[in-house]
């Protein structure tokens, strides 16, 4: 049993393919009556052209006859009598007497008929005359005002008036003569009965064809009913290279976007929450131990000795460095998100650069008992690119290495020059990268399990994040090689000052390096 049969034929009145095939049908019926009506009007102008051929020289053969009996008045009576000797063949025709400027001087019509309209216009006439044969001429029919008809016409004199006209209008049976011709004509009565038959046959083939070419359609509007419906994994098969076929590719390209952006949203969630789980952490842990080491100060002040309160406030205080460094480097990776900072591009030589930040971290390496060493070439180009932001990327990379580097450990910075670019390498004998971890080092929060139990390797995670991104800006790369327990080594190049010149950088926001932070903002 068909449920809700008016909800059913209300859905397919409103459909595309009702529309369309309405759309056809109406045209179709439209182009059968513009057929029919031409084939009658070709029919009856055919006839009309086959009449006025035939009986050009009718009006020149009886102007002599009437002649005699136009030279001091239009004698009625004769005048009638030889058009119905004509009428005696079964042909009938009106005939007129029309002055130099075509008004009517007499009128041989049908007994009942009058004459309508005073004048006829002249210009068919003498067109007629002048020998033109491109049947049918129509002129006047002063019966019917408005319509027109085919004539035959010779020039004659009327009571002395010379450039007279003998106007004989044919045709009164043209239109039954048509009808005629067109049931006695096995083409014309064919092709009548044949159309609306070629109408059928078309509207039955027409509303085959666009069955199928809706189906397509319909099964498009599945397809995304279901892929709204949450089913991400449907698509629509490309059968062809037509319209449908080209909104089937968009479709799926545009279903395959909206995955990915889908997958993106979720990682972008699980970071989040990532996120705000070691943010926590992060920001807890020093202030935690900030406000202990405080509170025991304060709490214990007469009993703690000068040396003990003096240890108290260095621990507090390095918690509170650390605190701020963290917030800072939160802030530094917001703006790159934010897409507020452009480099400051600038040639320079990367060999003293990397020798200013080694020197800054020599006296960390050996507290931590590793050795820090730089090893440079001395042919090496100068470089373009932002000397602040390229100062941050090898801080992060030397303190990353300290970090993962245990006591008796070394660390090395080297320079050298591939195919126009400078290559950076910063390696280390610490603990090295995992490969599954390798994939996640450059998100923002990620520490593998290892560097959130080591005490010398706690960071908030948030350096070779912005690393990435300065070098990003740049339009450089950065590469990790790794061997857990062997060590790692991160790689990233640098245009040099004449590679630039072929090879934009990138100035999509604004940067700097941690230490001219205070300059810049």
């Amino acid at each position: 049993m068909i449920r809700n049969p008016e909800g059913i034929m209300k859905r397919f009145l409103l459909s595309f393919y009702a529309r369309l095939s309405a759309i056809f049908l109406v045209l179709l019926v439209v182009l059968g009556v513009v057929l029919a009506v031409w084939t009658a009007q070709s029919a009856i102008r055919l006839t009309e052209a086959a009449d006025q051929s035939l009986n050009r020289d009718l009006a020149r053969t009886l102007a002599p006859q009437f002649q005699p009996h136009l030279h001091t008045a239009i004698d009625q009576e004769a005048i009638s009598g030889i058009i119905e000797d004509l009428t005696v063949v079964n042909r009938r025709i009106d005939v007129y007497l029309l002055g130099g400027n075509g008004m009517i001087k007499g009128a041989f019509v049908e007994p009942g008929e009058e004459v309508s309209m005073p004048t006829v216009d002249v210009g068919p006439l003498d067109r007629m005359m002048s020998g033109a044969d491109d049947f049918p001429i129509l002129g006047d029919d002063p019966l019917q005002p408005g319509r027109q008809r085919p004539f035959s016409v010779a020039p004659v004199s009327i009571m002395g008036e010379e450039g007279c006209y003998l106007y004989i209008t044919l045709g009164t049976e043209a239109y039954d003569s048509a009808l005629a011709m067109m049931r006695e004509s096995f083409i014309a009565s064919g092709t009548l009965r044949a159309l609306p038959l070629a109408l059928l046959l078309t509207a039955i083939a027409g509303l085959i064809l666009f069955g199928f070419i809706t189906r397509r359609l319909r099964h498009m509007t599945e397809v995304v009913e279901e892929f709204e419906h949450g089913h991400y994994d449907r698509r629509v098969p490309v059968a062809s290279e037509d319209e449908v076929g080209q909104l089937a590719v968009s479709f799926n390209h545009m279903a395959d976007k909206i995955v990915a952006s889908l997958d993106e949203l979720k990682r972008n969630d699980r970071l989040r929450r990532e996120l705000v789980a070691n943010v926590s952490h992060d920001l807890r842990s020093p202030l935690a131990s900030i406000q202990g080491y405080l509170e025991t100060v304060l709490m214990k002040k007469d009993e703690l000795s000068p040396e003990e309160k003096e240890r108290y406030l260095t621990i507090a205080l390095r918690n509170s460095n650390r605190l701020s460094d963290l917030v800072g480097e939160l802030f530094e990776l917001s703006k790159f998100d934010a897409q507020q900072i452009e480099p400051e591009i600038e040639p320079f030589v990367v060999a003293e650069l990397v020798q200013d930040v080694v020197a800054q971290f020599q006296p960390r390496a050996e507290e931590q008992g590793v050795a820090l060493t730089a090893t440079l070439s001395d042919d090496l180009p100068m470089v373009h690119a932002d000397i602040g932001l390229i100062e941050r990327v090898i801080a992060n990379l030397t303190d990353n290495a300290l970090r993962h580097t245990p006591e008796g450990g070394c660390v090395k910075v080297t320079t050298s020059q591939e195919n126009r670019r400078v290559i950076v390498r910063i390696s280390d004998t610490g603990c090295g990268i995992s490969e599954a971890d390798q994939a996640r080092i450059f998100e923002r929060f990620y520490r593998n399990d290892e560097a959130r139990t080591s005490t010398a390797a706690s960071g908030a995670g948030l350096g070779l994040a912005i690393t990435q991104k300065i070098l990003d800006l740049h339009g450089c790369t950065i590469q990790v090689e790794s061997t857990p327990g062997a060590g790692s080594t991160f790689a990233f190049d640098l245009p040099t000052a004449s590679a630039t010149e072929t090879r934009p950088v990138s100035r999509r926001v604004r940067g700097w390096s941690k230490d001219r932070l205070a300059q810049r903002h």
